[in-house]
């Protein structure tokens, strides 16, 4: 694995940071908007709930996409273009599991917050750099969701599984990436007073 650590230049920095500014707040906001739509949606695993459980490793996989083209060159895009392409077989394979009811969905559903939360945890550790305010809150929701994401195929495994808890996770998520992008808006007026 490549010990490459990308310092960009201040302006490349800038352009970076106003990506993912507005791509972090943009998720955030998906997320919250999904675990709104899901909670009233899931009480039986139907077409309705099914196409929402698809949809929202397909927000990840486009984020991915999004984030992987605006990303200067470095390991942490090779892993973007992996989470892309994992979300969206997440995606087919969640279809695929609603037909088998609550459980099945859960057991993909966990296992692909389980690789995705490490994912992101990887890329938050390659942009700890102070040009991007640290990453705190990716590491914290990445780390999180490796752990939902065992905790969901062990509740998979049990009596009574219910799809509840994909709402709470839909939002933790959101509200992490609100956090991040105020982080990186917060950065950027600090930057531009000493500038100034």
């Amino acid at each position: 694995m490549s010990t490459h650590t990308t310092t960009p230049a201040p302006a490349t920095a800038t352009d970076e940071r106003s990506s993912l500014l507005r791509l972090y707040l943009s998720r955030g906001v998906l997320a919250l908007a999904w675990a709104l739509a899901f909670a009233g949606a899931h009480e039986d695993v139907d077409a309705v709930a099914i196409t929402l459980l698809v949809v929202y490793p397909l927000i990840d996989a486009v984020s991915s996409l999004i984030d992987y083209r605006a990303t200067p060159s470095g390991s942490e895009r090779r892993v973007m273009a992996f989470n892309g392409a994992l979300s969206t077989l997440a995606a087919l394979a969640i279809g695929v599991a609603g037909a088998g009811g609550v459980a099945p969905v859960l057991h993909v559903f966990g296992a692909w917050a389980v690789v995705s939360g490490a994912a992101q945890v990887f890329v938050g550790l390659r942009r700890r750099g102070p040009e991007l305010g640290k990453q705190w809150p990716t590491l914290i929701s990445g780390g999180l969701s490796f752990l939902v994401g065992i905790t969901y195929n062990i509740q998979a495994a049990g009596a009574d599984p219910s799809l509840d808890v994909l709402s709470v996770y839909a939002t933790g998520g959101g509200v992490w990436f609100i956090l991040q992008a105020l982080l990186l808006g917060w950065k950027s007026r600090q930057l531009r007073t000493r500038t100034t």
